[in-house]
């Protein structure tokens, strides 16, 4: 069964792990998160991340971390190898939801779907309530002709 690592800016990811908790209160075998201070130099960075991943590499894990390019992420490519150890980036909640929820399948699988949780995870959201209720509940709303103009 693979692990999983979030390695993130502080304090994310262990808000991300606080979450995992809430979901998955009987246990979280297999996740482990890491969040990078912004004082900690990249060597320090690379040490803490290689430890947490020992502690859920079994013999696979999927790292997640926040952003490409940034610290997390470039200290992540260093302890991916492309077939044992896979990275994603752009962790948000139901990337990690999904994540977890298929952690018994192998890593390549576990992928598609953290990233299909992720971005399906992403939508605009309508800034306003639509306008299409039934007649039968305009019928409760005693000023909707004074709202109506």
């Amino acid at each position: 069964m693979p692990g999983l690592l979030i390695i993130a800016h502080a304090p994310l990811a262990s808000a991300l792990y606080g979450v995992a908790a809430h979901v998955y209160p009987d246990g979280l075998t297999g996740l482990a998160a890491l969040d990078v201070p912004p004082d900690w130099p990249v060597e320090r960075v690379e040490q803490a991340a290689r430890e947490a991943l020992a502690s859920v590499r079994d013999p696979q894990a999927l790292i997640l971390t926040d952003v490409f390019g940034a610290t997390p992420c470039n200290v992540a490519q260093r302890l991916a190898d492309g077939n044992e150890v896979r990275l994603v980036t752009g962790v948000n909640v139901p990337m990690m939801w999904r994540a977890l929820s298929y952690l018994r399948e192998p890593v390549d699988s576990l992928v598609t779907r953290a990233v299909a949780g992720g971005t399906q995870g992403v939508m605009q959201v309508a800034a306003q309530r639509p306008q299409n209720q039934t007649q039968s509940s305009r019928l409760h709303d005693q000023d909707h002709a004074h709202h109506q103009q």
